[in-house]
């Protein structure tokens, strides 16, 4: 039981972490929102504007991405919370956190590509 205990502690501290850095992206996207906004209203042309509406439409894509991963990472949260503790460790909790951890590198990886092509463009145009 105590193995288990620390286990499951392990995997929350993982879902803790993930969490805080998932809103952490959500609210950078809002500021990114912000600085295509701005660089909107000075009407720089197609050459701007195209990109632009690009990375307008990629933010939205990254916030219902980063709303579905926070929502995998309550739903694990709920089942550890719930968890019996007099059964063994079988591996389906260690299994579903490595799909989901999979999932978080994946993310991770794409936003910070995302996040860099979109300072290149701030670089540009601000």
């Amino acid at each position: 039981m105590q193995t288990k205990v620390l286990y499951l502690s392990d995997l929350k501290f993982n879902l803790e972490t993930w969490k805080r850095e998932l809103r952490f992206h959500f609210n950078e996207m809002d500021t990114f929102q912000e600085k295509l906004e701005e660089i909107a209203s000075r009407e720089f042309g197609m050459k701007a504007m195209v990109p632009l509406e690009q990375f307008q439409n990629r933010i939205m894509i990254e916030k219902d991405a980063i709303s579905k991963l926070m929502h995998r990472c309550k739903a694990k949260m709920k089942n550890i919370n719930h968890a019996d503790f007099d059964e063994e460790i079988d591996g389906r909790l260690q299994n579903e956190q490595s799909t989901l951890r999979d999932d978080m590198k994946q993310y991770i990886k794409m936003h910070y590509e995302l996040k860099e092509e979109m300072m290149n463009y701030f670089l540009k145009w601000l």
